[in-house]
Parts: structure tokens; sequence; C-alpha cells
């Protein structure tokens, strides 16, 4: 189970070229829409003749999918002849956020979309979407059983923007078979870069004529975990405030503590204590079902798979800090919901607004969050049957909801808001993975790549005035 179905971005040219586009034809009323993106009251869905049809762009497929479908008929059967939401599969992310760029365009938006976190600040800039604090305002919506860290990071100059949904955390993952072989404890796994080289070197296996066997570590290059590393260090991503104060205009990945990361993980691979993988997610995964790495970083979407592929038992732990002294805190992934306002009636509008209400209860999270792997955005449904059934047959899932709880809620655990965030994490990935298949310094590697982001930052926001 993968709760990321696409972990790319678009690219900047093609994110530019239709961002221009979107907002040459933001301006004006659309014809039978709404002339402001407000939040119509629950007054509009009276009296009605027919269900008003929502249709809901998402990226869900397989077994999330399923889930997402059963959640789907369940609400039309409350809302028979009131409301009727169809669910539309648009393949992963990047698609699904390609097909609504081009829908922006042919003013034929969605009702309702999915969109991941690299997507917030154009949808933002589209102008196309009712924002989440209208809602709430509106209704006096209570959002307090919603997870601290995630309405942190949706939300911008002080307003919700979107509805957390499917959301994530990445963790620290051990085979506790090779953990008690070792001596060590798998209850109390690696909590720093240093106690993890430690226990690498008592985890690292090699046979009669010295070939690793089994590594004590190995982990993809993947740009989502610079961005926790930073955070856990109490460092920005970004410059103005991981662009929360202003819009961003650097990145800020070439930090001390980020080249202290890459030069840590250089020595790890050098020593034969950790296992190169490279930038494929897949293959990090396979790297620890194997039994190749005894311990890994991945998000809690992999820990259903891993314990279903893997002959050994999986434990769990938070994410890393890279020195012991690090503030801590987390950075989400997954997807959030954005209710379109432009182009739609109001009816349309509120019945959204109602299925996203049914899709945040704690009913519906407990279903969601036991059937996928995903967070329960809506903390209370930790506490039904589902997700409690869940926790008592895999504990490792509590740890995700644990580390969350415990993190720092600030500017950095918020993550950089920035326009080409998609394209800043592959430079990081670039830069991250020439220290390693170089003789380029992890210093000089992560500075380019830093500068090489500059360009798009620029281009996109002058593409929005700003």
């Amino acid at each position: 189970m993968r709760i990321s179905p696409q972990r790319r971005g678009v690219g900047a040219a093609a994110l530019l070229v239709s961002l221009g586009l979107v907002l040459s034809g933001c301006s004006g009323e659309a014809e039978g829409g709404t002339s402001e993106l407000t939040a119509p009251g629950p007054e509009v869905l009276e009296g009605l003749d027919e269900a008003v049809q929502v249709e809901f762009w998402h990226s869900m497929d397989a077994t999330n999918g399923q889930v997402l479908d059963g959640l789907i008929e369940e609400f039309n059967a409350r809302n028979e002849g009131r409301i009727e939401v169809t669910g539309s599969f648009q393949g992963n992310y990047d698609e699904a956020l390609a097909s609504h760029r081009a829908a922006i365009q042919q003013g034929e938006t969605a009702e309702l979309i999915m969109i991941y976190d690299l997507g917030t600040q154009f949808m933002i800039d589209s102008g196309q979407t009712v924002p989440a604090q209208a809602f709430v305002d509106a209704d006096g919506y209570d959002t307090s059983p919603i997870e601290d860290a995630l309405l942190n990071y949706f939300t911008v100059d002080g307003d919700l923007r979107s509805f957390p949904f499917n959301n994530s955390t990445p963790l620290m993952y051990v085979n506790r078979d090779a953990f008690e072989e070792a001596g060590l404890d798998p209850d109390s796994p690696p909590t720093d870069l240093a106690e993890i080289r430690e226990a690498a070197e008592r985890l690292t296996v090699r046979d009669d004529d010295g070939t690793v066997v089994q590594y004590g570590f190995g982990a993809a290059v993947y740009g989502w975990f610079v961005e926790q590393f930073m955070a856990r260090a109490g460092v920005p991503y970004c410059d103005n405030a991981n662009g929360r104060s202003g819009r961003a205009t650097e990145v800020l990945f070439d930090d001390p503590k980020v080249v202290e990361l890459v030069e840590w993980w250089e020595g790890m691979i050098d020593d034969g204590l950790a296992v190169q993988i490279g930038r494929n997610t897949d293959d990090g995964q396979a790297a620890f079902t194997s039994g190749r790495a005894a311990m890994t970083l991945e998000s809690t979407g992999s820990l259903g798979g891993f314990i279903e592929q893997a002959d050994f038992e999986v434990g769990a732990g938070y994410f890393p800090l890279i020195s012991a002294d690090d503030p801590g805190g987390s950075i989400i992934g997954g997807a959030s919901l954005w209710i379109n306002g432009e182009g739609h009636t109001e009816q349309e509008v509120r019945a959204s607004w109602e299925f996203v209400q049914f899709l945040l209860t704690p009913e519906s999270q407990s279903v969601w969050h036991a059937g996928t792997g995903y967070l329960s955005v809506n903390t209370d449904g930790y506490g039904l049957p589902e997700a409690v059934e869940r926790a008592e047959e895999f504990p490792q899932f509590s740890v995700a909801a644990a580390q969350l709880a415990d993190s720092e809620i600030n500017e950095n655990t918020a993550g950089c808001m920035m326009g080409v965030m998609s394209e800043a994490r592959v430079a990081a990935e670039e830069g991250w993975e020439a220290a390693l298949t170089s003789d380029t310094p992890a210093a000089e590697a992560m500075a380019e790549a830093a500068g090489r982001v500059s360009t798009p930052i620029r281009e996109y926001n002058d593409s929005v005035g700003e």
C-alpha cells in the first residue's frame, strides 16, 4: 500500500505557461457561476427539484480508491434526492493537477478536487476556489478536532485554504528481527543520525568474503526527506518565513544542516553501512522488505505494504533528527480538498461542502484511516472501532499520530509555500545525488542545486505579478 500515487513534480515551464493562461481567464463571472467566491449557506439546498450533482476529481486507485468509493456511496445514500457525488479518478497527483489546469482554461472544472501539497500555492494563485476559511467562518465549523500540524500546513496568511484529507507523515522503519539479532532494542529505534550510524555498525552483516549481505541502513534520495530533516532541525526551506510572510524568492536547502545530512549519508555509503539506493522510492522500499537494509525512511503509507511483503517483523519510530538537540517537528505529505467556486452554482458549492464535512467526520476518518493507512485528519477518528481495531492489529500505526501530536507547530513545520515547489524538490534530489555519485562536495552540490531553482521562482512570481 503506497500513500502517494505519484511523487515527482510537474515541470516549471508547463506550470508557468498554464498559470499565465489561467490568470488571463479568471476575470469576471463565469456563465452560470458565482460572481464572488463565497461560501453559500445551507438554505440554497432547500426546495430542490432534483439532486445537486458534484463531480469529485481525485487520485485514489486500487485499495484506497475502493475505500473512497465506499464513503461516496454512503454519503449518496444518506442524501438521496438532495446531493449526488460522482468520484472521478484523474491519475496520479501530477496528472490530476494537469487535468485541473486544463479544465480551468476551458472553464469546465469539477466541483471538488483533490490536489497534492506541492500544488497549494498554485491553487491559491489560480483564484478558482472558495477558501476553506470561508466555509469555516460562515458555518462556525469547529476545526479543533483536526490535527494541528495539518491545519498549520494548509493555513496561509492566517486563513485555511483547503481541507486536509489524505495526509501522511514519514517514519523510521526497522527490521525488528535484525535488531534483536544484533542485540538492539527494536522498541527504541535510533532518533538521530549519530544513533543510526551506531546501530548500523551492529546491524551490517558481511559474509565470509566480506561482501555485505545486510546493510544497516538504506533509503531513497527523496526530496521530501530534505524538507522533513530541515523542519525537524528548525530550519526554513525557503526565505520569507517559508514563503508565508511574503513570496519566496530563494530556496535554502544548501543550509549547513542539509550539508551535514548529505555528508553523513555519503560517509555511510562509503563505509559500507548503507546501501546506495538512488532516487527511486520503489527501490528503497524493496531494499527494506527484502532484508537488504535493516533501517529505512518512508511514508506512513508504506507501512501496510511493508507488513504484507516482509518476512520479518516490521517496527516503526519517529523520523530521525539530524542532531540530537534539534527541536523536532514534522511536515505532512499527501493532498487536500479544494472546492471550486468560479463557474459553479451556489448549490454546487454548498453541496461540495456538505460532502467534505461528511468526509471529515470522526466516523468517516476512522474508516478511511483503517482502510488506507492515511492519517485520521480528525483526531477523534482514532477512538472509533475501525481505527481502534487497526491499531490493535498494527500498533506501528500509532507512531505516526504520536509524531504529529509531538510536532512543533511553527513556520518551519508549516512547510515552504512556493509556486514551483515541485521543481525545488527535484533540484534538491539532484544536488543530493550529485554529492553521492560524483566528486562534487556536498556543500557545492547543494548550493548549485539551490541556485538552479532561482530562475523558475522568479519567472513564477513574475507571472502572478509579484
